[in-house]
């Protein structure tokens, strides 16, 4: 088994930045002025949200769990793959819920949204490419087997630093306050996501 729980760490820390991007549909402060409008697409986009973020989070934990220890490379093979397939949809989901919500009412509001739609879905292909990755392994050879989830680890890390821009300008001034306002997104931001650690540099 030597050699590979530093990788197994890596990938756990690599993970839990990814935690991070969900963060950005939890809803901040903003404007206090907002309409009916606008908070019925809050509500709407929040509501079906909600779930998503907390299977993220669940997927997130269970990779940790098997990362996280010197478990066998089957046992890490099929958490990634399930947990990878599970964000996956999750933010296919996400962009579904965006998009059927319909444009905020707000200025620049239709491109914001298309923006975002396209970057959780971007987010989707990503993780599904992880999960193809991960299904590819050698579990046989521990030393490939290391070295490929090595491979995974480093495109996991690039993953969750790629940020979230577009989501955040979406949420941006009376968006953001409305979401903010909306019990699901406020239930969003105290989910398992939320107390994710931030990736740790580099050793």
């Amino acid at each position: 088994m030597e050699g590979t729980n530093p990788v197994n760490k890596k990938l756990a820390a690599a993970l839990s930045g990814g935690a991070v991007l969900v963060l950005a549909l939890s809803g901040c402060g903003g404007d206090d002025e907002t309409n009916d409008k606008l908070n019925s697409w809050a509500k709407e986009v929040c509501d079906s949200v909600q779930p998503q973020i907390k299977k993220i989070a669940a997927a997130n934990a269970s990779i940790q769990k098997e990362t996280s220890d010197d478990s066998a490379p089957a046992d890490v093979q099929k958490a990634d793959s399930q947990g990878f397939q599970d964000i996956s949809d999750a933010y296919k989901a996400m962009a579904t819920a965006i998009q059927q919500a319909g444009a905020p009412d707000v200025e620049d509001g239709e491109k914001k949204q298309k923006a975002a739609v396209a970057e959780l879905n971007q987010l989707s292909t990503a993780y599904g490419e992880l999960k193809k990755k991960s299904d590819a392994l050698n579990i046989k050879d521990q030393a490939k087997f290391a070295d490929g989830l090595e491979g995974v680890a480093t495109e996991l890390e690039k993953l969750s630093k790629t940020g979230s821009d577009a989501l955040k300008e979406l949420e941006k001034g009376e968006v953001g306050q409305a979401m903010a306002e909306q019990q699901s997104c406020k239930s969003a931001t105290t989910s398992g996501a939320a107390s994710a650690p931030a990736v740790p540099t580099k050793s």
